[in-house]
């Protein structure tokens, strides 16, 4: 099973919103066949370990391990559980059952009404951590959700500025943390800043310090202030806009992959956003600022985990970085920053009059 985690780690950056999974047959001790899923749409772990097997007459003696449970249904392409069957593999060792409801079981019931022993819950743990996004998306119905900023060491995010002409963002992030960004982006399918992060740096968004695919790109928009010259427009990734307006007016007509999405902004943004994301079958988002939408996602509880850069200077004056009265779990330095991780032991939401300022965000 170590092996099938390690095997599914392969296919990290391209099979969202598929799950990550490895596969591993395993003849007299010694594995004769393994693959993973490589990327969404293509063949997933089991056919692609079966396929590896030189000696085929040895599956009918072969037990396959895999992380999750094989698959029961069509999608783009057959099911995982069948195949299993017609190849007449006598044993299935599943790390976790799929909690997705087209699957939730019946790929174990095909195996076991085709007389195939079949275990499941080994290392169930690490196995649903290697696809929490998954996980989370399908159990509470809504994507996985991530922070990330960079603050000085006394605690601020930014200079005050009023505009992108007021000079670029203050400087914190490092060469190597900057990648380490970009590694996030990369690991989660969509993207959140607020109006301010857009007008005063006009961020592409977009991957250019690691491999995978550009995340979906969110940006809140409520009374549809954002230049239409700017970066998040140029339609080289698909972009959401989350505005209070029913629709654009025409000089604002949508541009090339750029979506607007009219949401409720009242006590829960953070929840619409979120219930309007699962619908459009996003299953992580990595939230990069301003403050006060960083501070909004803390304040409604929605959040899972939390990657705080910490710079070596400090300007004694400037925006405010959002706080965590938690202590981090983990502390790592990179380049001479710090880099404080955090993981939400309160998930459930707190009330709504504790979130403050939610129309200006």
């Amino acid at each position: 099973m170590k092996r099938c985690l390690q095997l599914a780690k392969c296919g990290e950056y391209y099979t969202a919103p598929n799950p990550m999974v490895g596969a591993a047959l395993v003849y007299d001790g010694k594995i004769i066949g393994e693959g993973f899923h490589r990327r969404y749409g293509g063949a997933h772990a089991e056919p692609n370990a079966i396929r590896s097997v030189k000696e085929p007459s040895l599956l009918e003696k072969s037990t396959l391990y895999v992380n999750l449970e094989p698959c029961s249904h069509y999608g783009k392409t057959p099911p995982c559980a069948d195949l299993i069957v017609s190849k007449q593999i006598p044993r299935v060792v599943i790390g976790s059952s799929d909690p997705n409801p087209k699957v939730a079981g019946k790929g174990i019931e095909i195996l076991t009404n085709a007389g195939i022993e079949v275990t499941v819950g080994v290392m169930e743990d690490a196995c649903r951590m290697l696809n929490k996004r998954f996980f989370t998306y399908f159990l509470q119905k809504r994507p996985y959700v991530f922070l990330k900023w960079a603050q000085t060491y006394d605690a601020f995010i930014d200079k005050k500025r009023q505009s992108v002409e007021n000079g670029k963002a203050l400087l914190i992030s490092n060469d190597v943390t900057a990648q380490l960004t970009h590694k996030m982006r990369a690991e989660n399918q969509a993207i959140m800043v607020g109006t301010q992060t857009i007008a005063l740096d006009n961020p592409h968004l977009t991957l250019r310090n690691w491999r995978g695919r550009n995340p979906v790109r969110i940006a809140i928009d409520r009374r549809l202030r954002i230049n239409r010259e700017f970066n998040i427009f140029d339609g080289k990734t698909p972009t959401v806009l989350f505005t209070e307006k029913e629709h654009p007016p025409k000089k604002n007509v949508a541009k090339k992959n750029v979506e607007y999405i009219k949401i409720d902004f009242n006590e829960k943004l953070i929840e619409n956003m979120l219930n309007m994301c699962y619908k459009k079958n996003i299953q992580s988002v990595l939230v990069e600022g301003g403050a006060q939408l960083l501070n909004t996602f803390i304040a409604s509880g929605l959040w899972d985990e939390a990657n705080v850069e910490v710079g070596h200077t400090a300007i004694g004056n400037g925006v405010q970085a959002p706080a965590f009265s938690d202590v981090p779990d983990i502390v790592k330095t990179y380049g001479g920053n710090k880099w404080l991780h955090y993981k939400n032991k309160h998930k459930q939401p707190v009330s709504a009059e504790n979130i403050e300022n939610v129309s200006n965000v």
